[in-house]
């Protein structure tokens, strides 16, 4: 099957240091005491990418970046050779936070490329990708997480086997807790399983990425309801903490009149009845209800399942959702008069297209797959025949003003429907749990994910904020360390203000034998102390780079490498089940990390070195480097004259006192 780019590359360079009209020449030295030097000198300030900061999962993006592109490098091993590939080494960092990496690289809107400080030089690094590329990796090396060295005796209660679940399960098996979850379905991964379609997320993509975490060491019970199969009291009784991650699973049902029709659902309920293999056709006509990705997915599986030509007696067997065994599984033909075609699919969304909150990807390729978009319609009523089935969704045009909809009167119009799809959202179901249900149907929690009034007990995912697999991902990590620091009976500590999996300095030079002396006097003029970093201050955890602090001008156009999809379009798109996503090679994996400006830390680019007028900024030596302790400042050279920091372009080094 031929493949095309994403989108073209048309992007021309945007950063220019100065612009046309500019008449005065701006120096970092008006800031300073004196013109020729000032005891300002360089300090190296880590802070945070604004793709960390941005990514719910807290992934140090950075970190394994600048490991895929080759600046840091594996650990080496008592034989002087690595201790593994680069490869093995960046999934390493990236699953310390994030255990789903194949999955994410393909279902992720990716909010960490959207604060990219690379788009202000012509277009985001394309993180994602990467991710996919080092996902991939691993399931073909057969990469699996190790056991814990030493178990605690201590176990924790997992109240739902889904991204949010699973995710905690991996952080506390880390910790050497002993973790049990408890999954009201037949198969664990929620909505990776029961919710993405497969040619979004194959489904041995998923199961092999759920079996890491389980060869861990966690134990499963399936189809075993909190509240039902088991007591709550019985888990507080049994276990030393509780993690509850059960999701957002129920889907919001169409509220309007007529909206009651059988042939009327949510979302939700659709694409899981379509992973569970129970639908064979969805019907001639399907309208979808909604702008988020949950529409696009309903949407694209709607043209994929087509609908069979029936007689007029079998209509109501073509509108609703038909067992597979009635079929052949949607792959050809339902007897020998009963042929599949095509179906048409519409989504109706009550704002414009550019407005919908749906990935822009997924929405370019629904209507590349012969999918109409009706936007600015607002659903009025579902019309029912005279056997209360649906024939039609009743909509009326509407305007924006002042960012609130007025509909326009007499603009009524019916889309004809054999199945209307509600996928406007979708909410918690507390059955069994209610006691941590809000009056937003969510649960209250603490800084640590704690629940309100509940000592021991964690939530995170869909029930505390309905956002994103990231999110859920995140919470699980936050959640895992509270409850670690719960069962040891240490106190909840304050999180800091940027809440992510931050690198940690001293922790790696410590890991590669560094070791550090006490501090004695003098204090002043570090740089040659074995008992201190030399001016290194890590504000990480309370900033975030913004683009203005970095040397825009040092990176040139380099496009993006883009991965490409299948060509799947309104005349193939029929029974199609191939993944669209064509990961990035080696090189093009290479080559993209390759473009990561490494915001706020040191990605070794000698500039610093090479432009000091006075020799003072020198690199440190190898048995002492680390990634952020490439270099260090002689004071008693250094003048201050602020090149190095002008020449930065990571922002890495700031002025600040500290020379004799």
């Amino acid at each position: 099957m031929s493949t095309t780019p994403q989108t073209l590359q048309n992007s021309k360079l945007s950063y220019r240091r100065y612009k046309d009209g500019d008449t005065k020449f701006k120096r970092s030295q008006e800031n300073i005491f004196q013109a020729s030097w000032t005891y300002k000198c360089p300090t190296y300030i880590q802070s945070t990418p604004p793709c960390q900061g941005q990514c719910p999962a807290g992934e140090d993006i950075r970190g394994y970046l600048n490991i895929v592109r080759g600046i840091e490098k594996p650990p080496v091993g008592a034989d002087g050779k690595p201790s593994m590939p680069w490869q093995e080494y960046a999934w390493r960092r990236l699953t310390d936070c994030n255990p789903f990496p194949a999955i994410m690289g393909r279902v992720c809107p990716a909010p960490c490329q959207t604060g990219c400080n690379r788009s202000k030089v012509e277009e985001y690094v394309g993180i994602n990708s990467v991710e996919q590329f080092l996902g991939n990796y691993a399931i073909e090396k057969g990469l699996g997480f190790p056991k814990p060295e030493v178990e605690t005796g201590k176990r924790i209660a997992i109240v739902g086997g889904g991204v949010a679940g699973m995710s905690a399960a991996y952080q506390l098996r880390k910790r050497g807790h002993a973790c049990v979850v408890f999954e009201s379905s037949n198969k664990l991964g929620g909505m990776l399983s029961f919710g993405l379609p497969a040619y979004r997320t194959p489904r041995d993509v998923v199961d092999a990425e759920i079996q890491r975490i389980l060869d861990m060491g966690v134990e499963v019970r399936l189809n075993t309801r909190v509240g039902k199969d088991v007591g709550f009291a019985d888990l507080k009784r049994n276990f030393d903490a509780i993690f509850i991650g059960i999701g957002a699973q129920v889907g919001n049902k169409l509220d309007i009149p007529g909206g009651d029709a059988s042939n009327c659902t949510d979302g939700i309920s659709f694409l899981r009845d379509y992973n569970e293999g129970k639908l064979a056709h969805a019907g001639k006509r399907i309208v979808v209800i909604g702008g988020g990705d949950t529409a696009m997915d309903c949407a694209a599986v709607a043209r994929r399942l087509g609908a069979y030509e029936v007689d007029a007696e079998s209509r109501e067997h073509a509108s609703v959702i038909v067992a597979a065994r009635e079929c052949d599984g949607g792959r050809g033909q339902k007897g020998a008069q009963h042929w599949r075609q095509s179906a048409e699919v519409v989504i109706a969304y009550r704002r414009h297209v550019q407005e919908m909150p749906a990935s822009k990807h997924e929405l370019e390729a629904v209507i590349q797959e012969g999918v109409e978009i009706q936007p600015c319609v607002a659903p009025v009523c579902v019309v029912k025949d005279e056997n209360g089935m649906a024939t039609a969704l009743r909509v009326i045009r509407v305007d924006w003003v002042n960012k609130k909809m007025v509909p326009k009167e007499g603009s009524e119009y019916d889309i004809p429907a054999d199945l209307i799809v509600s996928a406007v959202g979708q909410s918690v179901g507390w059955a069994g749990l209610e006691k941590f249900k809000n009056a937003r149907n969510l649960a209250n929690v603490d800084k640590n994910l704690q629940a309100v009034n509940e000592p021991g007990v964690f939530i995170g995912g869909d029930a505390i904020t309905p956002l994103l697999l990231t999110t859920a991902i995140g919470h699980a990590r936050i959640a895992a360390e509270g409850i670690d620091a719960y069962v040891s009976g240490k106190p909840l500590e304050k999180r800091p203000k940027v809440d992510k999996n931050l690198f940690d300095l001293p922790r790696d030079l410590a890991q590669r034998g560094v070791k550090f002396e006490p501090v004695t006097e003098p204090i002043r003029g570090t740089y040659t102390s074995r008992g201190a970093l030399h001016n290194f201050d890590n504000r990480a955890d309370r900033y975030t780079i913004p683009a203005e602090s970095l040397f825009l001008g040092h990176f040139t156009y380099t496009p993006r490498n883009e991965r490409e999809m299948v060509t799947i379009d309104a005349g193939n798109v029929l029974g199609s089940i191939d993944e669209r996503l064509i990961a990035l090679t080696e090189a093009q994996a290479q080559a993209e990390a390759k473009r990561c400006m490494s915001c706020g830390m040191c990605f070794e680019c000698d500039n610093c070195v090479i432009y000091c007028p006075q020799t003072a900024v020198k690199r440190v030596p190898k048995k002492e480097a680390s990634i952020g302790r490439y270099v260090m400042t002689d004071y008693f050279k250094c003048i201050g004259c602020h090149i190095c920091m002008d020449v930065c372009p990571t922002g890495y080094i700031q002025m600040g006192l500290g020379g004799e």
